[in-house]
Formats: C-alpha cells, structure tokens, sequence
C-alpha cells in the first residue's frame, strides 16, 4: 500500500533521471551513507546528549523495528510532534526506513492544527512530547482517538499515563543484534519505492483548512542534495537549529538533513533567542545557523553585549520573510558572518544567493534557483509574462516541486495550471540573470515573522462569537516581524463591546495556536467593501497601516516635548 498523490508526467520523471536529480535512493540513505567511513563522527548535540552516525543509525533503525512489531506497515501514516530534541530525527529517519509516512506537525501547532491533520491522513500512530500542553494529561489523546478510529498506537517522549514511552523504546536492549549496523533488516526498506509519497510538509497556505504536501523520496534528496552543494557544506560544518526542526527550511534547505548528508554535526537549540543561541555557538563552534528577520533583530540588538560570543559562526541564512536592506547589510559588519539569503517553500522551489556573489545580489535579493530545471513565470493579472525587474505572479514547476495537494483536488486546481506550473501566492520581481526579490503575497494571509497566519481561519473561528456579524483579518507593518494579524470585527448590535481579552479567549479555546491569535483588534461600525461586494482587505490594510503610523509620529512627538 502507498499514499496517493500526484504524480510528475511521465516524460519529465524521465528527464529528471537522465539528468541525475532523481537517483532513487531512500532517504534514510542520509544517515546510513556515513556507516563506512565517518561512522563515528559526531552528527547530533541535544543538550549534553551526543549522537554519532552510528549510534543515529543504530537508534532509528531500533525504533523502525519496535513499530514494525506493533504492527505499523508500510504506507501507513503517522502524525508526529515533538519540539527541538534528539527524538525528532530518531522518528523521522525511523518512520523512513519502515516505510510510515509522517505529518511532522510543529510544536507550536494546537489541538485545531493536530485535529485537521489527523482528519486528513486518518493516522494509525501518532508520536507527541508531553512537554506539550495538549499531552499533559490524556484528555486530547482520548478525543482525537474517537474522532480517528484509525488511531491505535500512541508513542510519548516525557513522562506521561498514555501510551508507550519512546524512551523505553529507545533504551530496550530487545532486537540488539539485529540492530547491527552490517545487520539491517532487509525488510525495513524492501518495497519502498523512491518516487512514492516519504512524508508530508505543511503547507502556509490562505486557506482555512491546512494543506498537506507530499514529497517524495526523490525529489526531496535531489533538493538537499543540491543544497548542500551550493550551500558548500562538509564534515566540519556545524549547524545550529535553533527555527522549529520541521521546518522546511531548517529541515532541507539545508537544514539538518543537508549537514547530515554532507557529513557535518547538527547541534539543537530550543529557541532562536541570543540567550539561548549565543552560548551553544561558542561551546560548540557552530559555524552555519539560519534564523527568520525578526530573530536577526534581536541578535543584532545583542551581540555588543556578547563579545567574542559569535567568533566561530561564518555563515547565517536569513529566509521565511523578506529581509530589509538596511538589516541586510549589518550582518557582516556587526555579527561578523557571511550573509545567505533564501527563498523557499515547502511545495518545493528554493532559491539561494551564492557566496561569490556580489553585495547588491546579497542585500538586494533572495537568490536564484537551486536547478537549471526550475521552470520560473512572472506573470500579471492577465496572465501574461512581465518584464524584469516588475513585479508579478511566481508559478513554477520543477524536479522538486510538487504537482498537487494531497487529497486536493478542487483547491488543487486553483494552485496549479493547466501545465503543472504551481501558483505560489508570491508577489516577485526577477533580475535579467534570474535573481528573484519578493515583494509580497497575492494570497489573503499574514507573514508573521516566517510563521504563516491563513486570515480565513480565524476569521471562521471570530464569526462563531455569536456577538460577531463580520470579521476580517489582515496584515499590518510591525518594525520587528514585518507582519503582525489585526483582526476588524462588527458586532452584532450597535450597542456590543467585545473586550480583546475575551476575543483571544474564545480562540485560545478553539485551539488556535498562539502565534495565529490576532496582535490587535479593532471593533468597526462597519466594514469598506469592494464594488462587487466583497471585504475591501486593500483598504483595511491602509487603514490599520495609516492609524500605527499616526500613533508612532504622535509618541514620537509626545517624547520630544518632554525632552524640551
């Protein structure tokens, strides 16, 4: 049994082999190349745990066995959250091997999150942390059980009264000898097939059900292959996760997996903070990290009070949002590493400034493409190709690119057109040799420092308030996270006053995860609409975007006059 999915026409599967980005290995092979020669080598720090390749290989390999013998098979499913610790790539190279294919939901995410999820892929396992909320008792585990009879195996990390401890899993003496590493079962891999479905990424879609996206082992070793390539990695790199592990972008571009295949060592961080980071980059010498905009902000604040802290560190890739010139160009000079950035999704496309790039590429852009087979079209309303340098529509299509949801099929075909080119919701402008810049999104949704708020979501969640007749959630500037959500809301009655603290409860009990709960509220007599009846969110934009700008000149006056 396999996942379904969309599959790529036969012919560019075809030219996609030809040319070597699709080569058919697994992609356990990630860690399991390394078993001959760097088998000792450090791959993995986890606080003052410490993993070599062997023993990664080793501990993945014993838990793909333990979840064979209760039973999961291959193209199963599972849903797996975990926060940044050792276990999140003992599951997934785990659940690889054996053949389950993961939903790796961020720590972040919330029982309305987890709940979509399982709906869609009706899981037989699911793997969580009880340092999550959801999982300190076993409430949500029995509800989410009867809302997905699918669901029969439950896996902890933590202590918890629910399921099998993964600890206990992990530290089992059970199977020892067939755990040899010049002993892997044959089992564990035979039948996987390398262009079917190896796990799924998460969408950041403006849609208010979340979106799964299936990829494949073949193209998504093709894409941290060439990642570490261009990325120049190699086994004295030392990268620093310090962005959620899930992450499309601390996952493959290059992520973990890019150093684990290059042979490199991937040192955990539970938060992007300096307090947190800076330490493990000197104790470590980290040398690569990646981090979203408003991260860098609160580093650049930091490093004068960290001296000698950040000696190590080379590179630091900045994506997830656009990053600012002026930002751009303080990096180098003040936290003394090169500047990468990147622009990616996790449908597929990535594209990176090179290192022998020149500045203005480096502050001006996101960079170019990873391949010579990502097919790029900018194009306008119309549907016609704009020239470089304006801005359009991005669609592209590619040897790693997706050509559909999975189990999507009417949104699908908003997403896609009819040649498989995928329309990605970015606004971009591409240079005459191929760099792109970004210049916002077509699709109705909030870039909240990287992390992706879809505005029809809480919306829907806002009009279940009975007192609410009309809500609307849109963008507004923030200094720090580039975006942060304002919620408008018209109340039923001219007479209702609906408390922010009452709104954010009322969401918070939806299960909404904190970052999507809207920053500000604005309670309107009424909403602007468009000639053709619909929400004005063009207008309300301006408005919020007008209203900041006025408070921000009038305290900076009110603080002027104080001085004098």
């Amino acid at each position: 049994m396999s996942v379904e999915f969309t599959p790529w026409p036969a012919e560019l599967a075809e030219r996609y082999r030809k040319k070597g980005y699709w080569t058919d290995q697994l992609l356990a092979d990630i860690v399991q190349r390394h078993q001959q020669k760097n088998s000792a080598k450090l791959a993995l720090v986890c606080g003052d745990r410490k993993y070599s390749y062997q023993m990664l290989d080793q501990q993945s390999t014993k838990l793909a066995l333990h979840l064979e013998q209760m039973g999961l098979e291959k193209g199963d499913t599972a849903l797996v959250q975990l926060p940044n610790v050792a276990e999140f790539y003992i599951v997934y190279f785990a659940l690889l091997k054996l053949g389950v294919v993961p939903v790796n939901a961020l720590f972040s995410h919330n029982r309305l999150e987890l709940s979509a999820y399982a709906k869609q892929v009706s899981p037989r396992l699911a793997i969580v942390s009880s340092q999550h909320k959801l999982f300190a008792t076993d409430d949500f585990v029995r509800t989410l059980s009867e809302q997905n009879p699918s669901l029969q195996h439950w896996v902890v990390e933590g202590e918890a009264n629910f399921g099998t401890s993964l600890t206990a899993l992990l530290t089992s003496n059970q199977d020892s000898e067939t755990v040899s590493l010049n002993n892997i079962p044959s089992r564990l891999d035979a039948g996987i097939d390398a262009s079917g479905v190896a796990f799924f990424q998460l969408s950041g879609g403006s849609t208010g059900t979340p979106k799964l996206i299936p990829r494949t082992h073949n193209d998504y070793y093709y894409s941290v292959r060439a990642s570490a390539e261009i990325c120049q990695l190699s086994t004295g790199t030392v990268y620093l996760c310090a962005l959620p592990a899930p992450h499309n972008f601390s996952l493959s571009s290059p992520g973990a997996l890019g150093v684990f295949y290059a042979g490199g060592t991937v040192v955990l961080a539970s938060d992007p903070s300096p307090m947190t980071c800076f330490s493990l980059i000197k104790k470590h010498h980290v040398t690569m990290t990646s981090l979203v905009p408003p991260a860098v902000t609160l580093w650049l604040q930091a490093v004068p009070e960290s001296s000698g802290m950040l000696d190590s560190l080379q590179v630091l890739q900045v994506g997830g949002a656009r990053l600012g010139e002026s930002l751009a160009r303080r990096i180098a000079p003040e936290l003394g590493c090169q500047l990468q950035q990147v622009f990616g999704m996790a449908e597929g496309l990535v594209n990176y400034t090179r290192f022998d790039d020149s500045d203005w590429h480096r502050f001006h852009t996101q960079g170019r493409p990873i391949s010579d087979d990502d097919e790029i079209r900018i194009v306008d309303e119309d549907g016609k190709f704009v020239p470089a340098g304006e801005p359009g529509a991005l669609l592209t299509r590619g040897p790693y690119t997706i050509r559909g949801y999975f189990n999507s099929p009417g949104y699908n075909e908003q997403a896609f057109d009819d040649e498989g080119f995928y329309r990605s919701g970015d606004i971009v402008s591409m240079t005459s040799d191929g760099y792109l810049s970004v210049v916002g999104r077509d699709k109705d949704q909030i870039n909240r420092g990287g992390e992706k708020v879809a505005a029809q979501e809480i919306e829907n969640q806002l009009l279940a308030l009975t007192e609410v007749s009309q809500a609307a959630l849109v963008a507004m500037p923030d200094d720090v996270m580039g975006e942060k959500s304002c919620a408008f809301i018209v109340t039923t009655t001219t007479n209702t006053t609906l408390k922010p603290i009452t709104i954010r409860k009322h969401l918070r009990a939806c299960g909404i995860a904190e970052y999507k709960l809207p920053d500000r509220i604005e309670q309107v007599a009424a909403l602007p609409m468009t000639p053709v009846g619909k929400i004005d969110k063009k207008a309300l934009r301006q408005q919020i975007a007008e209203q900041i700008n006025r408070q921000q000149t009038q305290s900076l006056n009110t603080k002027k006059d104080a001085i004098s």
